[in-house]
């Protein structure tokens, strides 16, 4: 017979849920990856109808590899997300890290701030192998890459640098909050953590941006012309319309609004520019505008305002259980703060829990997109935006045959085809 009493035990509960609930996601992942390699690779030898004259065959047939290539990448980064997953938790790692810097420096602030550094430092390292595979094998075979290694390592140790000089006094203000402030310290850490993420919005275009790409002043009248006519018929303002030198990076192409209240700015990558006619080009901005008209990035950001509120609550609750460290193969100091730790331990936890809801938030923004497509089609042309689209599919390589179950759990835009069913009154 079984021994109830191992069940009355928190510790013991909280491993075994986080082991069930771990092996199930990642079944579920490696299931819908395994669906749309298949899906994909079936539909690679023919165009959609919808689409027979608007897309070769060549480049159809690039955009499935291209999205198998991703997808088999993807499994292996699951994999090995699974296992530095474990490696921290119920192995012990993030413990042994704990143990290992507690002797050197103590049990105060410090030790905790180098316990997130360390964290940090090390999760990169891991990571570093599929990163460059991803951007000089993989984007480098289907043409995407453009950058080079010295530019690759110079953003790396930019973002690093940047990373340090904002996020260590960010985590040491949490940290000292979550020891002195007390119960109620996680109100005050989120007040905080809004207002830096509030900040961020406003200095980011201005103050960091730049650091890594280029920004000049649009000089296309044609297009300057055309976007200006549009965001006054539309009641927009922006600090100033941007090319964004993305293509010494990459071959890619977007287009984006940054910044928050008078610091918005309209971005255009030089690739965009080069591909797409100063209508189509219209078109996408009128799109991204829709998203302002709607009151969406509002929306999220309230969102995220209140999830992020909602997950302090619980880390402040969480943080205060024994059972939650040992749960997760931890073993908490018994005369030192423990912050770092909890901290730790929920932004690697949560994830394996939440993914569950995600379907719910990528039907929201799927949601979004179509009344961001609407609102363009109302104020430019239904026609510009559909060509616009399939251009950027195309030149992205992006599959226009996803498997339906893999776009209704993942994707946060449309499929083409929904898409563009939505904008034109017959086929494409």
């Amino acid at each position: 017979m079984y021994d109830t009493n191992l069940f009355s035990d928190p510790s013991l509960r909280l491993t075994l849920a986080f082991a069930v609930v771990l092996t199930l996601g990642l079944l579920l992942k490696f299931w819908l990856s395994s669906r749309q390699i298949r899906h994909v690779a079936q539909h690679r030898d023919q165009v959609p109808a919808a689409f027979a004259q608007t897309i070769t065959l060549a480049a159809h047939q690039k955009a499935a590899d291209y999205t198998v290539a991703k997808a088999r990448v993807g499994l292996v980064e699951m994999a090995l997300g699974a296992v530095v997953l474990l490696g921290w938790t119920l192995l012990g790692g993030l413990s042994a890290l704990n143990q290992a810097l507690a002797p050197w420096l103590g049990a105060g602030l410090l030790q905790q701030l180098a316990v997130l550094v360390c964290f940090a430092l090390i999760s990169g390292l891991i990571d570093l192998p599929l990163s460059l595979y991803q951007t000089f094998v993989l984007e480098e075979q289907f043409g995407f890459n453009k950058t080079t290694f010295k530019l690759w390592l110079l953003d790396m140790v930019k973002g690093s640098l940047i990373g340090a000089l904002i996020g260590l006094p960010i985590a040491a203000l949490i940290l000292w909050m979550m020891g002195a402030s007390g119960g109620l310290w996680w109100l005050w850490a989120w007040c905080v953590w809004m207002g830096f993420n509030l900040l961020l919005l406003v200095i980011y275009p201005t103050l960091i941006a730049p650091l890594f790409n280029k920004f000049t002043p649009l000089q296309d009248d044609a297009v300057k012309a055309r976007v200006t006519a549009l965001m006054q018929r539309c009641g927009f303002s922006a600090k100033g319309l941007f090319v964004m030198d993305g293509s010494k990076r990459s071959a890619h192409a977007n287009a984006y609004f940054t910044g928050f209240g008078a610091a918005k700015r309209v971005v255009f990558f030089d690739t965009l520019l080069s591909k797409l006619s100063p209508a189509e080009v219209d078109a996408v901005l009128a799109h991204e505008l829709g998203h302002f008209k709607h009151k969406h990035i509002i929306k999220r950001i309230v969102s995220m305002f209140a999830m992020s509120l909602a997950g302090f609550a619980l880390l402040g609750w969480l943080a205060t259980q024994t059972w939650f460290y040992t749960g997760l193969g931890v073993m908490p100091n018994l005369a030192a703060p423990n912050d770092a730790l909890a901290l730790l331990l929920f932004l690697l936890v949560m994830p394996v829990f939440s993914f569950f809801v995600s379907p719910l938030l990528a039907q929201l923004s799927r949601k979004h997109e179509f009344e961001a497509d609407a609102y363009a089609v109302q104020q430019t042309s239904g026609q510009d935006l559909s060509t616009a689209l399939l251009k950027l599919y195309e030149d992205n390589a992006s599959t226009l045959t996803p498997d339906p179950v893999y776009v209704a759990f993942y994707y946060s835009h449309p499929s083409a085809s929904e898409r563009l069913a939505r904008m034109l009154p017959t086929p494409v």
